[in-house]
């Protein structure tokens, strides 16, 4: 655009010289003025035009080729905070990124604190101490791949601890847009048996008894047909998560509606020594994981939903859950379960074809027997077929 100006400048004989040009634009790079056309037209004929002479036609020129552009540009626009935070943060190569190091989660700790107490001040932008931005592993918004979180949102995913109040919402089990399709899938695992008293009227023999007795009516009765399996769903509600509660909501709700004597639990990125059924009272409200195991039959149905996206540290060591110092690790728990729940199954949101590339979903397939499906219609009928045996 600019190239074109100055041909025109040349075209109304005003004398303009490529090192003037040049200069201009040199200019502009440096941003020697603010973005106004008003400033922009005393830089240009400051650079370019050299005798008083010859200001008129610069100004015929300048106000053919720029008229009309005050109305392109909006003068009062605010600059997008979302784009000036980009702007702002370090951004690093593969190669800068391959060179940082991963400490491991005991030096890692023992490394926080001994920041903690040298630390008086905030921190940004480094690679030390705890702040924001930069590749240090402490503090939030910067790039590394293994630390500890400290407040801001999450944005990696590559945090082995969090410190940070989390609030989480429950699951919907009202949802019923997209659930026809799941509620076929999860009726395989239903087996009915007559049970109770003789409270239900039984049509077919009303009517066959009727019949036989020359119309004259005999109603029979017989016990309410209910669902004998137990099912108990636990949903993790970790971060990650965030990405499928669409679907996760309408598994609750077809769940819901088809099995009558369902319990649920949730818990966060892997199940440790507590569950909890209210997300607002998680804290005040808890249930030891070892009352779970052993207030159901063995033949109740277990169904673990979740992406089991975490780091590997959170499945394998004491301590490892990512909100409190757990006394034993996610591993053993899950083991527990398959030993009390021989019908026990994972069902993963996540996309079957990334499992590979988390090393988490390896680690709990294993612990699973690989009983992790997707939550697809293919997937759940194998996990329904595998169950319902």
């Amino acid at each position: 655009m600019l190239i074109d100006f100055f041909r025109a400048l040349r075209e109304a004989r005003i004398p303009v010289s490529i090192r003037e040009f040049l200069t201009l634009l040199d200019a502009l790079q440096r941003g020697v003025i603010a973005p106004s056309l008003d400033d922009f037209y005393y830089l240009a004929r400051l650079t370019l035009v050299k005798d008083e002479a010859h200001f008129d036609k610069f100004d015929r020129v300048f106000g053919a080729w720029f008229r009309g552009i005050d109305a392109v540009f909006d003068a009062k626009a605010e600059i997008p905070l979302d784009w000036l935070i980009k702007r702002f943060e370090r951004e690093l190569t593969p190669e800068q990124k391959a060179q940082l190091e991963k400490f491991g989660y005991d030096k890692l700790q023992q490394r926080l604190q001994e920041l903690l107490k040298e630390q008086k001040e905030r921190h940004a932008g480094g690679s030390k101490w705890i702040g924001t931005g930069g590749t240090s592993p402490f503090g939030h918004g910067g790039t590394n791949p293994e630390g500890i979180r400290i407040g801001g949102e999450s944005r990696n995913r590559t945090a082995v601890k969090v410190w940070d109040q989390r609030t989480y919402r429950d699951y919907d089990d009202e949802r019923e847009l997209g659930t026809r399709n799941l509620k076929v899938a999860l009726r395989r695992l239903r087996r009915f048996a007559r049970q109770g008293a003789a409270d239900e009227l039984a049509l077919d023999d009303t009517i066959r008894a009727t019949a036989s007795n020359a119309g004259w009516l005999d109603i029979r009765m017989r016990p309410e047909r209910k669902n004998r399996i137990k099912v108990v769903m636990l949903f993790d509600v970790g971060g990650s998560m965030d990405d499928h509660i669409e679907r996760t909501e309408e598994l609750f709700s077809a769940a819901s509606s088809e099995f009558k004597n369902m319990e649920f639990y949730y818990f966060h990125n892997c199940v440790y020594d507590y569950l909890w059924k209210n997300n607002a009272r998680r804290h005040s409200e808890r249930f030891a994981t070892w009352d779970v195991l052993r207030k159901y039959p063995a033949d109740t149905r277990v169904l673990f939903v979740g992406d089991a996206t975490m780091s590997p540290y959170e499945v394998m060591a004491p301590g490892g859950s990512v909100e409190y110092n757990n006394d034993e690790a996610g591993a053993v728990w899950l083991a527990r379960f398959m030993t009390a729940f021989p019908k026990c199954a994972w069902l993963n949101p996540e996309p079957e074809h990334l499992w590979q590339y988390r090393q988490s979903i390896a680690l709990i397939r294993q612990i699973m027997s690989n009983r992790m499906f997707p939550i697809t219609l293919e997937g759940l009928e194998r996990a329904m077929r595998l169950l319902s045996k």
